[in-house]
């Protein structure tokens, strides 16, 4: 390692120290630091020049010097509350008088800053005691208007005179009047005092303002404008009249000299949250929710309490979907403002969009004993009451809607809706009609037309409707398909083909003309060419849902639930990020009693769409599908919650209550429902089910009387009034009730019960006269010939039992249930065929109680002991109290040689006082022992 000699390290120690010394001497020269007078006295040069940027920075430069500065702070608080940050406003001027500044210099400021924060009651607080030099005219103006804001109108009417008496003519007086009387409604008189103050002091921006605000306020937003105008030619600067002129020209439409106005005003102060505020507006009304929303979320993170920011986020997250933020917004807003026209709209269109129609109701009505004028307000009202099904409230409200917009299409077809459900079609057509020749661009009230020609099938006239809309837009695949649903509905399949092909060869990927084609292949018995027509659309699109889901329908229609479920299946993992096909799935799922799949799937979608109504009601489903009855109650009380207004909700909460065995929370659930839906005949019904298990049956035939007036074409109370009174053994009178049903609607279950009362009031040959006949018509009708072979065995007529049950193992060879009685009936004749049928059914199913007891007792007799012992054994566990197959074990046990048990097993038998038909054998083989 070399070493330095003493001189030379001299030498080297001496040029640093000189390169330190010309670093400090250069640091010093070109950073020599100002003082702070010069600093403030450089501000309030930027300030006169219109920097009020530049300003600042040279304050806050003072700051770092001299942190207790109580000008500095006092003319910084000041900035701050011309350039909209009233926050730091506060924060400055509360501070400088703190330092010890003079409060009669402060306080007017602060009180403005107090003001912009809506901090009106302190306002008062620290003006309450003023200094002797104070500007008691400004002072008084500045607690007359936060005594304004808290409503205090009086109070705030003597204030501002009191500054008048102190101060003639002043002009923040005449406006603190003008606001007064404006607040009286007394718009002559507001008017008056603002140009009396701008008459009195002609260069006074904050008279010129007012005047601007209170001729928007009026609706005369071009003579708003202007004032607007003479503000901004008086004062540059003022950023509140680009404000509010931006405004004006986002309502008129005018986006670009709002933008012009905004990016001025953005020059000026760059962090203004009102410019902010403007431009979120700005963007909104452009249809940028997204863009809107980010910039409305970042006022409110600095300015959490500002309305309007609040009132625009909740509309902006409605127009995004987001309906639970949007109404929580509303809510907010609503709750400071009740009495905002704009917000209770809004509110009303959150709650129909979420289904919750009479909470809407209750929103609106205020408004609407009090507003005449609105059609918009008419038009919701109408809205909510076609949701709650009063379609005479609806039409009422949808006519005074069209009285004040007689020209507006939109409310002529909703209009035509209520009236549809009025029932009186004719208005709703020429409703319809109307709507049509007023909006030739929009087809909707054109194809709601030819619906409702289809309705009454009157099909020429849906056909002459829907060739108008052809002639309008002769290239539209929409009208060639709903012309082939015209045809279709004339049973003109060749004319329909046609015109679903056309659709077809305008946009060969419209995928309702394929679909509807696929129907047609369907009724000529072509489901392989239907299947073709899908499947050739996942050739070009193989994530097509519809197309999958058209395939599964198919699939199912032929019985072939494994093939279904793999279409739907692919559905959902083609598309992972779609939650339909899931939900599809999972419905999918339960219907063909993969359950335990259902709920897995359930859960993993709760996992990501925790508050999706559609998930939630899925996972329900499935809980109850694998009999976790107090979660599905949860989930649905969830739903309840969520959707207080859907009586679906409240009567799937009655559901689950009567399951679990409670009684009174499922009629409070159901009262709920019907409150909500008067008419929901299932509530009406689990209603009186509810009374009948309460053995309140006289109840319950009054419900059942009142389901009959109330829903006159319906089979329903009939039915029911046939149920109670066979439960009363009054069987001639059932008879009757069961006739007005089945004349109603002819079912297989009407039959069936039709055939029990006419055979308990002793009418046997016409009970089977009308199983017989129904039959003969309907050959395939297996439930009833599977009810009527089960009437033959009981009566022992075995071999008729047999021939039906062998009709319907023709259709249906894997029928556990057929098989099992087969193999009885077979047993009872001493048929060796009935082994064969009773291993068959207990292949289908190996856990049915009635069918391993079958097998067993059959082979107990044949003799094969050893294998029967462990079937019955397993029947009797599954079925303790089903005293016939405990008999049948207590044989097996006695031919087995276990006579000590065989014993013990009749005794408990005996002993339970059940009546079996084996009962006395039971008794003698007993005594054997």
């Amino acid at each position: 390692m070399n070493t330095l000699s003493k001189s030379t390290t001299r030498k080297k120690l001496s040029t640093v120290l000189v390169s330190i010394a010309l670093v400090i001497f250069t640091i010093t020269a070109c950073g020599n630091t100002k003082d702070v007078e010069t600093l403030i006295t450089e501000a309030k040069q930027h300030q006169q020049k219109g920097d009020d940027k530049a300003a600042i920075i040279q304050l806050k430069n003072a700051l770092q010097q001299d942190p207790d500065n109580q000008e500095v702070r006092y003319l910084l608080g000041t900035l701050y509350n011309k350039t909209g940050d009233p926050h730091s406003a506060e924060k400055e001027l509360s501070r400088a008088i703190n330092l010890g500044m003079d409060p009669a210099k402060v306080l007017p400021d602060l009180g403005q800053a107090l003001l912009n924060l809506g901090q009106f009651q302190q306002v008062l607080d620290k003006t309450e005691a003023l200094p002797e030099d104070a500007n008691l005219a400004e002072i008084l103006v500045i607690r007359g208007n936060a005594l304004l804001a808290l409503g205090k109108l009086e109070d705030a009417k003597t204030h501002f005179e009191q500054a008048l008496n102190e101060i003639p003519d002043f002009p923040d007086a005449l406006i603190g009047l003008a606001k007064y009387s404006f607040s009286q409604r007394d718009i002559e008189s507001a008017m008056h005092l603002a140009d009396q103050a701008i008459a009195s002091h002609p260069e006074n921006t904050n008279a010129w303002f007012f005047k601007g605000d209170l001729l928007r306020a009026q609706g005369k937003v071009d003579s708003a404008s202007e004032a607007y105008d003479q503000v901004i030619k008086l004062k540059p600067d003022h950023i509140a009249a680009y404000i509010n002129r931006a405004s004006i020209a986002i309502g008129k439409r005018n986006f670009d000299a709002a933008r012009t106005d905004l990016e001025t005003a953005r020059r000026i102060a760059s962090g203004n949250l009102l410019v902010m505020y403007t431009q979120a507006l700005l963007d909104f009304t452009e249809g940028k929710h997204a863009v809107a929303l980010e910039t409305i979320q970042k006022v409110l993170s600095a300015a959490p309490d500002h309305m309007p920011s609040v009132l625009l986020a909740g509309a902006t997250q409605f127009s995004l979907g987001s309906l639970l933020q949007a109404e929580q917004h509303v809510r907010r807003y609503l709750r400071a403002d009740p009495n905002n026209l704009y917000a209770i709209k809004l509110m009303a269109s959150i709650l129909l969009r979420n289904r919750q129609a009479k909470q809407a109701i209750e929103v609106l009505t205020p408004a609407l004993q009090v507003i005449q004028q609105d059609p918009q307000l008419f038009a919701l009202a109408g809205e909510s009451y076609m949701q709650v099904r009063d379609f005479t409230k609806a039409t009422e409200y949808f006519e005074k809607a069209n009285s004040l917009a007689p020209d507006n299409a939109a409310l002529h077809t909703a209009l035509a809706l209520s009236k549809l459900g009025q029932g009186d079609r004719q208005s709703a057509i020429n409703e319809l009609e109307t709507a049509v020749d007023l909006d030739t661009q929009s087809s909707r009230a054109g194809v709601l037309l030819v619906m409702a020609h289809l309705q009454t099938r009157e099909f020429d006239k849906a056909l002459s409707a829907v060739e108008e809309l052809e002639k309008e837009q002769p290239d539209n695949p929409v009208f060639h398909n709903l012309k082939g649903g015209v045809y279709l509905g004339k049973n003109d399949l060749a004319s329909a083909r046609a015109s679903f092909n056309k659709a077809l060869s305008l946009q060969p990927d419209y995928f309702p003309a394929v679909s509807n084609l696929a129907r047609i292949d369907m009724q000529e018995n072509k489901p392989d060419v239907a299947k073709k027509r899908f499947e050739d659309i996942l050739k070009k699109d193989k994530k097509h849902i519809q197309a999958m889901n058209a395939l599964a329908g198919i699939a199912l229609s032929q019985g072939k639930n494994d093939e279904a479920t793999a279409w739907l299946e692919r559905a959902r993992n083609e598309n992972p990020g779609e939650i339909q096909p899931a939900l599809q799935l999972g419905a999918h799922y339960l219907r063909i009693g993969e359950n335990k799949k259902a709920l897995d799937l359930a859960k993993r979608l709760q996992g990501i769409h925790s508050d999706n109504l559609p998930v939630i009601e899925l996972l329900a489903q499935a809980q109850l599908a694998n009999d976790d009855k107090a979660a599905a109650l949860e989930n649905y009380q969830r739903l309840v919650a969520r959707l207080p207004d859907s009586p679906t909700a409240h009567f799937r909460v009655a559901s689950l209550h009567e399951a679990m065995q409670n009684p009174r929370a499922a009629a409070d659930a159901l009262k709920r429902a019907l409150a909500l839906k008067p008419d929901y005949l299932e509530a009406q019904i689990a209603q009186a089910r509810l009374e009948i298990k309460n053995n309140n049956l006289d109840g319950a035939l009054k419900l059942s009387k009142e389901i009959q007036k109330q829903h006159t074409q319906s089979p329903a109370g009939y039915e029911l009034e046939g149920d109670l009174l066979m439960q009363q053994n009054k069987f001639t009178q059932a008879i009757g009730a069961y006739e007005k049903a089945f004349s109603l609607n002819k079912t297989n279950q009407l039959v069936i019960k039709q055939h029990a009362a006419l055979n308990q009031s002793g009418k046997e040959k016409q009970a089977n006269d009308r199983l017989t006949k129904w039959l003969n018509e309907n050959p395939a009708d297996s439930a009833v010939r599977l009810y009527l072979a089960g009437t033959l065995l009981a009566k022992k007529q075995y071999d008729s039992a047999i021939q039906h049950y062998h009709i319907i193992l023709k259709d249906h060879p894997d029928h556990a249930a057929t098989l099992n009685n087969l193999a009885w009936a077979y047993q009872q004749k001493k048929d060796p065929a009935a082994l064969e049928y009773a291993e068959k059914a207990y292949q289908q199913a190996p856990e049915s109680p009635a069918i391993l007891d079958t097998l067993g007792w059959i082979l107990i007799e044949q003799g094969e002991i050893n294998r029967a012992l462990p079937l019955l054994q397993k029947a009797t566990s599954l079925a303790p109290n089903a005293a016939t197959i405990r008999y049948h074990y207590a044989v097996g046990l006695f031919k087995s040689g276990d006579k000590t048990n065989a014993k013990k097993e009749l005794e408990q038998l005996l002993a339970s006082g059940q009546s079996f038909p084996e009962i006395e054998a039971a008794k003698k083989l007993l005594k054997e022992l």
